[in-house]
């Protein structure tokens, strides 16, 4: 099973193909996915840090685009986890969580 490490918060198995966001809720990082993980809202994005899950689907620039977020910056490193199937060992840091926005999460992406 692959291995998903949040930068400052550990590291843990998961089920291979399952939707990053879903992962990191479910092993208690408060990520936040206010469209309940439908590519529209970009509160799941995540920074890759490590592992080849670099290649941004046209649903995520779209979105990106619509918030006006720089295509230099979600080229390099930027996702959305919620259109991430975690396939291998991945790395990332979350953008915006509960904490550190003060948000509610949104709804259950959908498996």
């Amino acid at each position: 099973m692959p291995n998903v490490t949040v930068f400052g918060g550990g590291t843990f198995e998961v089920e291979k193909g399952k939707r990053l966001v879903l992962a990191l809720e479910d092993n208690g990082v408060n990520i936040l996915h206010r469209c309940g993980g439908n590519a529209k809202c970009t509160t799941c994005r995540v920074e890759v840090l490590a592992g080849d899950f670099f290649e941004v689907t046209n649903k995520e620039k779209k979105a990106f685009a619509n918030k006006g977020i720089d295509e230099n910056l979600y080229e390099d490193c930027l996702r959305l986890s919620c259109q991430i199937r975690v396939n291998g060992d991945i790395t990332v840091r979350p953008i915006m969580t509960v904490e550190s926005t003060g948000k509610s999460a949104g709804p259950r992406p959908a498996d």
